[in-house]
């Protein structure tokens, strides 16, 4: 039986176990991830947490709406069984009626077939193989820009503050630092302290020119949030950057996870690295088609 349970009447500890031991596991999906990315969420349960399905909602006026949060690109059906399309469309159908509007990005284990479904695409590159091995798949391009970052005498910083990140983010993000709900969930990861985030940059002569904010889980780094300016595309500090990571964790059980692009510029990039594309879905219907569904 599929159960719709309220996060405040969650037990947390069963449904963060869930996730945690899931064949597709991700840290966008566990309890303390999901109360700082989402206005408000709660959870589909299959019996006693056999399986789980976080539903994160909002609300404008008197329509309540299931919908993505930032910063959360894959959440769908957990389970620690081979996910099966029977599986997922059950859950799918026990999304209460109340939510006016859905649209979910899925976890890539959670197919079935349907048109209102639409193919995503993700990038991510197993560490478990020396850096020499994994250079020797980059991309031409990569090894070129890897070499001139080099040559460039760029230097790594491990240790950016979280303000420092958050200024350079407001200053270099073209796309998403106007947005006001964007910021806010972004400042809410930066507060995160539980050994989960970690942040890696490039200086050019003491300047921070490059850098990311990275998720950290058991078995996958997750790419979340980069950030480059002017400056650092014409070194190769982007390619430094990425190269570094892939240094620090070669030979490990790790996952880079560059979440992926439907830009074709950005995932070519992303690509280069020898990185291998898996796709996930989202799932998108109105009160409408889903009395039809």
């Amino acid at each position: 039986m599929i159960y719709y349970i309220k996060r405040k009447d969650l037990n947390v500890v069963k449904y963060d176990a869930c996730i945690a031991h899931s064949l597709q596991s991700r840290i966008y999906a566990l309890s303390w991830y999901l109360d700082i990315v989402a206005d408000n969420w709660d959870v589909l349960v299959l019996n006693d947490y056999e399986a789980v399905m976080p539903i994160p909602w909002k609300q404008k006026y008197f329509i309540k709406y299931v919908t993505q949060p930032f910063f959360c690109q894959q959440l769908g059906v957990f389970t620690n069984q081979k996910g099966s399309k029977e599986l997922t469309l059950n859950f799918i159908k026990k999304i209460p009626h109340k939510f006016f509007k859905i649209s979910l990005q899925l976890n890539t284990e959670n197919y079935f077939n349907s048109d209102k479904l639409v193919t995503k695409n993700n990038y991510f590159l197993a560490l478990n193989k020396t850096l020499p091995t994994l250079i020797a798949n980059f991309s031409n391009n990569r090894k070129r820009d890897y070499k001139k970052a080099l040559a460039a005498s760029l230097v790594i910083d491990k240790n950016i503050a979280a303000k420092d990140f958050f200024k350079f983010y407001l200053l270099n993000d073209k796309h998403y630092h106007k947005n006001t709900s964007i910021k806010n969930v972004l400042e809410n990861i930066l507060n995160i302290n539980n050994g989960h985030v970690k942040f890696y940059g490039i200086r050019s002569s003491g300047v921070l020119i490059a850098c990311v904010l990275l998720l950290y889980d058991k078995k996958r780094i997750t790419y979340l949030a980069p950030v480059h300016n002017k400056v650092s595309q014409k070194n190769g500090a982007a390619t430094l950057l990425i190269t570094i990571i892939i240094k620090e964790y070669e030979g490990s059980d790790y996952i880079l996870d560059f979440e992926g692009s439907m830009i074709k510029g950005v995932a070519s990039f992303y690509k280069s690295f020898g990185s291998s594309q898996i796709d996930y879905y989202r799932f998108s219907a109105n009160a409408i088609k889903r009395a039809f569904f």
